[in-house]
């Protein structure tokens, strides 16, 4: 058996309903649907930077870019791509 005391049903209940809404809050964060993958190929990520194969293989040597291959075809995720530009000081 549990007493309350000074606690009113009121005040019970909304305090019950305010921890639910937290718990509910915390699952709809954890499980939100993810967007698919946006894949683009080294010649559009060339294209849309305005940059040389020659400095795309220089930014992936130096992990700036991420580059994911099928075959002897090169891809990039377009997130990753936005992700690497950097605010400019100029």
């Amino acid at each position: 058996m549990i007493q309350l005391i000074n606690v009113t049903e009121e005040k019970l209940t909304d305090s019950i309903l305010e921890g639910v809404r937290k718990e509910l809050e915390q699952f709809k964060k954890q499980f939100q649907p993810k967007q698919p993958t946006e894949w683009v190929s080294r010649n559009d990520v060339a294209k849309m930077l305005g940059v040389s194969f020659t400095t795309l293989y220089s930014w992936n040597s130096k992990k700036i870019l991420v580059a994911y291959s099928i075959g002897n075809r090169v891809y990039y995720k377009l997130d990753e791509v936005n992700n690497a530009l950097t605010k400019s000081a100029c």
